[in-house]
């Protein structure tokens, strides 16, 4: 929020010389927080005067541009020139070569003289151009910075001004002011008004505040208005969707009246452009009271005004000139032609105020912020108005924006005051609020007295009385954010000041640690990171085919995967069921900035939506939903399982002098998945797998002993890194470290040492070529019995000498005993029988 110094000043008490800056170290004393400082005179300096046209002679060019040499007087005739700055003419006549033609002799416009400059560090000097020495220039709108017409420049006639020659231009057109910027918070709505700014200011300064509103007198209705009718059939949450309408008319107006520069220039300082004078009045009026107003062309309204929410097919043309399909939350204002606007949100085109409206209907309503927040963000409108509704706006505001608005219309667009006036609907009254006396002091840790703790809620606007056992207190209309006694506590706290709260350590509890979750992720993560992965974070919204393709290994198989309401991008518009994607376009832009040796991983959670997804309504606010609704809920929550994965291009390491780096391959992604079950202390199976987006032959299928698939490693498949411009022969794996984590035993302990020798035997085997060599492999381990100490493949031949069909592997067999050193009979026994076994279920014979 925005706040010109001028416009706060009318309302609270700040010095005349108090700086933006001081303003805002006043408001962070009540909760607020400082965001920025916006001061013109930063960026523009003077002399920037009134000057009048006193000559204009068109002097046509070479180039086919036509230029007006033009004498200025900068100061009233028969006054001496005091500014003494070279280039400034003592006469008080500057010659200006001006390239626009809006203007005629006679016309008072904005001159800067030598010696000023204008945004952008412009300075202005004596010039020699077009055979003249121009010794100022004659400033448009867009070179002041207030506006962007660029077009001609700035006759002071068209804003109603007809100042004194030689008057300093900054202050004439507000450029002399200077604006704070706080953040409000969402549950102080309130604040985003110069009402409640002002409000704050005084807490903070125990100074005096005057409302804005007890300025305004609202009058007597002398009959009914523009019939309204409020028709909410299907209430979010209960709540009406608008629980007050005001509706006052105003004929008569002219909406080509121009802007007053006053205002124009508190717009323009609190974030606002000037459009035209109906349209500035209404963001004036919101800005000063809080209260957003909606003005129509009251001819183009057909019969009564009904608040509703839309019909299934029902469109609107919005002020911004799209139309929008309506939702059936969409809460609604409407005529006997349709939908003129979507409440608190955006105005329809047929009833738009244009530059042929004489006669004007506004609109101040009170509408339910839930309704206005869900139809803002489903068709992307955010507001002013929209942003103030959601946040709760004071219903009793809205007879006395009304009447700003009316009185400025006719000040301003002389307008006619019609006297019938509609006021339908009342807004719910708050409910008091019992605060137990010592209930504050003994919260905040600070002694408060009663004198205190009335006082503050008091100055806050609410009514407080002291009752048996504490205070019943009625919150303000406006401060609909006080529902209970904490509510009150914090606000005592607040205003009596957070700097006198004692600051005390609490005593820490004694800490749990890490669950065991927690900690096998961090050891899994700092083993891959030792393995030499870098680890990456990508977004977990994918697009559809990412996820057909990467969350399920058969193609075709049915992947349900949730589908964002809102996305950021319409092509990223579903939830993760897979880590692939995003670790793959991480390495994919990788790639395109010359990043080509890549092992990169991640790990994160994957969403898996099962046959409930999401709930048919959500539970209202203000009470905990029943234990049912609570198992519904959980119900509708996708399965989000812990999953880790890993992409490796490129070479291992960087080529050298005597070094050739290697190529990674599929099975350095085998051993990063063999990595995170081993850091666990969990065993994996490897077996010959199958998935769309890895190579047919050669991809892992990575199984628990219980046989439970738990991930893939292998070599991406050549289609798919085609489509993704990726390199060929990039590798990756993916792994359910959940079910990787569930399988680990809770102490991992570590193998004895032994001091016996290893005996250690090959064989080589040929088999079927169909034969998994982890299925011969498991076999031999099996075979040799519990001598075997550990078994591993270390070749596998086809070609000649094997006969067509078969295959040999070569294994390499160790054996250990824990008693003893084993002889080699007792070896090659143990060898014998492991090579029986093989031969017994595959037919193995040694090569």
């Amino acid at each position: 929020m925005r706040i010109p110094l001028t416009w706060l000043r009318e309302y609270a008490q700040v010095p005349a010389e108090a700086t933006a800056e001081d303003v805002m170290a006043e408001l962070v004393k009540v909760g607020f927080e400082e965001e920025d400082v916006h001061r013109p005179l930063d960026e523009i300096s003077g002399p920037i005067v009134v000057g009048q046209v006193l000559t204009m002679e068109p002097e046509p060019q070479s180039n086919g541009k036509t230029i007006n040499w033009c004498t200025v007087r900068v100061v009233p005739e028969g006054t001496a020139q005091t500014l003494d700055i070279d280039g400034i003419d003592p006469s008080g006549v500057q010659g200006i070569v001006c390239g626009a033609h809006n203007f005629a002799v006679g016309d008072k416009v904005v001159v800067t003289l030598p010696g000023a400059v204008l945004p952008g560090d412009f300075r202005i000097t004596p010039r020699k151009t077009y055979g003249h020495v121009s010794a100022g220039m004659i400033a448009s709108v867009r070179e002041l910075g207030i506006g962007e017409d660029h077009d001609g420049i700035l006759v002071l006639s068209t804003l109603g001004l007809d100042p004194e020659l030689g008057t300093d231009a900054l202050e004439l057109l507000g450029l002399d002011d200077e604006a704070a910027e706080i953040n409000v918070t969402p549950d102080r709505g309130y604040a985003f008004s110069i009402r409640g700014v002002a409000r704050e200011y005084a807490h903070a300064t125990d100074s005096v505040f005057t409302d804005p509103a007890s300025r305004v007198t609202v009058a007597d209705a002398g009959g009914p208005g523009h019939a309204v009718v409020l028709a909410d059939q299907a209430p979010i949450y209960g709540k009406a969707g608008c629980d007050r309408f005001v509706a006052r008319t105003v004929s008569g107006v002219n909406p080509a009246a121009p802007t007053p520069p006053w205002m124009a220039a508190r717009l323009r300082l609190a974030g606002m452009r000037s459009i035209s004078l109906p349209v500035d009045i209404s963001n004036y009026v919101m800005l000063e009271l809080g209260s957003p107003l909606h003005f129509y062309d009251a001819e183009k309204v057909t019969g009564a005004i009904t608040v509703r929410r839309a019909k299934d097919g029902e469109t609107l043309t919005t002020l911004d000139g799209k139309v929008r399909r309506l939702h059936h939350e969409d809460l609604l204002i409407t005529d006997e032609s349709g939908a003129i606007g979507i409440a608190g949100v955006m105005g329809g085109a047929s009833t738009e105020v244009t530059g042929a409206t004489s006669r004007i209907l506004i609109e101040a309503a009170h509408f339910e912020e839930v309704s206005i927040a869900r139809s803002r963000r489903r068709h992307k409108l955010p507001s002013e108005a929209s942003k103030r509704f959601e946040r709760g706006v004071d219903p009793a505001m809205a007879p006395v924006a009304a009447q700003r608005a009316v009185d400025l219309l006719v000040e301003l667009a002389g307008g006619t005051e019609e006297t019938t006036a509609t006021d339908a609907g009342s807004a719910r009254p708050p409910a008091p609020i019992f605060l137990p006396s010592g209930y504050t002091s003994a919260r905040i840790g600070l002694e408060f007295s009663q004198a205190q703790v009335m006082g503050s809620l008091t100055d806050l606007g609410a009514q407080v009385e002291k009752v048996d056992g504490g205070y019943q207190v009625t919150a303000p209309s406006w401060r609909y954010d006080l529902l209970s006694k904490d509510d009150l506590t914090e606000e005592v706290a607040r205003l009596v000041g957070y700097h006198l709260i004692p600051s005390t350590l609490p005593t820490a509890p004694p800490g749990r640690g890490y669950s065991r979750t927690q900690q096998q992720r961090r050891r899994v993560v700092q083993a891959l990171a030792d393995f030499g992965l870098t680890e990456t974070l990508a977004y977990p919204f994918v697009s559809q085919a990412a996820n057909e393709t990467f969350g399920v290994a058969e193609a075709g198989a049915p992947r349900r995967a949730v589908k964002l309401a809102n996305p950021l991008s319409e092509e990223f518009g579903f939830l993760r069921t897979s880590m692939l994607p995003g670790l793959v376009e991480t390495a994919k832009r990788n790639h395109s900035r010359g990043f080509h040796d890549l092992a990169l991983f991640e790990s994160g959670l994957v969403f898996l939506p099962g046959e409930t997804m999401g709930t048919a309504a959500i539970p209202p606010l203000g009470a905990k939903p029943a234990e049912d609704v609570l198992a519904g809920l959980y119900a509708g929550i996708p399965y989000q399982p812990l999953s880790m994965a890993a992409v490796f291009t490129g070479k291992d390491s960087p080529a050298s002098p005597g070094h050739a780096p290697r190529g990674w391959d599929w099975a350095d992604a085998l051993d990063a998945a063999r990595l995170v079950a081993d850091v666990v202390g969990v065993e994996l199976v490897v077996g010959q797998g199958s998935h769309q987006a890895f190579h047919p032959g050669r991809t892992a299928e990575l199984s628990l002993r219980s046989g439970e698939v738990v991930g893939y490693a292998g070599e991406l498949h050549p289609k798919v890194l085609a489509q993704l411009n990726m390199p060929a022969r990039t590798v990756a794996m993916e792994i359910n470290a959940e079910k990787v984590f569930a399988a680990a035993p809770d102490v991992i302990v570590a193998k004895e040492i032994s001091t016996y020798p290893v005996a250690t035997q090959d064989v080589a085997l040929v088999v079927p070529a169909e034969v998994p060599a982890q299925s011969v492999l498991d076999t031999l381990r099996e075979g040799a019995g519990e001598l075997l100490e550990d078994v591993a493949l270390f070749d596998q031949y086809q070609g000649a000498g094997i006969p067509e069909g078969r295959k040999s592997l070569a294994f390499g067999l160790r054996f250990r005993a824990a008693d003893r050193t084993l002889t080699s009979e007792e070896a090659s026994t143990a060898r014998a029988s492991a090579v029986a076994l093989a031969a017994e279920r595959f037919g193995a014979t040694q090569r």
